[in-house]
């Protein structure tokens, strides 16, 4: 019986520092989002968004449309929320989770926030592309696109290198002079040189003044689908 007694007691140790190990293992996930992890802060990355709030000293415009829940920025009423600061060459790194047919735009090199930063700016998409009800749209309206301007890499097989409806995604946008990279949970998706359309019209068939600004403000393009980004940070490059 007292062999049988230490045997149980070793076991529920072991199982008990295993449920620890695993608790904290997830306690650290969690609370390593909205943080830059020690290789960004080398290089100067600066975090935009705390999990906490929308600091007005680094954002501006809708705010309000963009409530924080669980430790991330949440469209709801949506509008035009960009950075209180213009940024010309950059990295923007953030996640996202679509909901089903879910609708949104990443502004760069915007004028205003209120001014279509599709066309006074940059506008990359950020769409579920699955959902049938935008089974029909143009090439450059995809998730990803330099919307109405260069068309995105596509896999169909693949779901368009997103994730599952419902879980997050990481993309990267990089702007280098007329150069803009979009980069989706890993792979090139957009990979352009925009100073192709100083001579000739965009895919679209659309006036785009703003394509060729050389900075402007960065952010999101809400229509009011709850998508929730988080891990949201940039890195201005030196030209």
């Amino acid at each position: 019986m007292k062999k049988l007694m230490t045997n149980f007691t070793s076991r529920t140790i072991y199982f008990g520092f295993c449920f620890l190990f695993v608790c904290s293992f997830f306690l650290l996930a969690e609370a390593a989002q909205n943080e830059l992890s020690p290789e960004e802060q080398a290089e100067g990355f600066q975090l935009l968004f705390d999990g906490k709030q929308l600091s007005p000293d680094i954002w501006q415009s809708a705010i309000d449309g963009y409530p924080v829940e669980d430790g991330a920025v949440v469209c709801r009423k949506g509008g035009n929320l960009l950075t209180a600061k213009e940024y010309g060459d950059f990295v923007f790194r953030f996640e996202f989770l679509l909901p089903p047919g879910g609708n949104n735009g990443v502004g760069i090199r915007a004028e205003s926030p209120k001014k279509d930063a599709a066309y006074h700016g940059m506008e990359i998409q950020i769409l579920d592309n699955s959902d049938e009800k935008w089974a029909s749209l143009n090439p450059y309206q995809f998730h990803g696109s330099i919307y109405g301007v260069v068309p995105v890499k596509r896999n169909a097989e693949k779901n368009d290198y997103h994730k599952p409806v419902g879980e997050w995604n990481v993309e990267e946008i990089t702007a280098s002079g007329s150069k803009i990279k979009v980069v989706l949970n890993g792979e090139t998706i957009v990979d352009a040189d925009i100073s192709e359309f100083k001579d000739k019209p965009t895919p679209d068939g659309k006036d785009h003044p703003g394509l060729h600004r050389a900075k402007g403000f960065l952010g999101f393009l809400g229509h009011g689908d709850p998508i929730r980004f988080r891990n949201i940070r940039v890195k201005e490059l030196q030209k």
